[in-house]
């Protein structure tokens, strides 16, 4: 009868765990409470509003010459200031 060896082997081995990537939840923030204006572009034309508490994605950020903060929400251009983020 031959015997028989069985070798068992563990390799030390970190798993690596990808971090969850965290949502980024951004919404119309208007502390006045009116809707806020959509403008086709950076201070121009009224194309639509957006009511405030309305959930918006950001496609991109811009600064006008006078300096304020534009952001790109899909449907047009909003003034930033008036949109809150956060991660969730």
């Amino acid at each position: 009868m031959a015997s028989v060896a069985i070798v068992c082997s563990i390799a030390s081995s970190a798993i690596a765990v990808a971090p969850v990537k965290a949502e980024t939840i951004c919404k119309v923030a208007d502390p006045t409470g009116t809707p806020l204006n959509i403008r086709s572009y950076p201070g121009g034309n009224v194309v639509g509003k957006i009511r405030n508490g309305k959930r918006v994605q950001i496609f991109e950020i811009t600064i006008d010459d006078r300096g304020k903060p534009w952001a790109n929400i899909g449907s047009g251009w909003v003034v930033r200031e008036f949109i809150a983020c956060y991660e969730r």
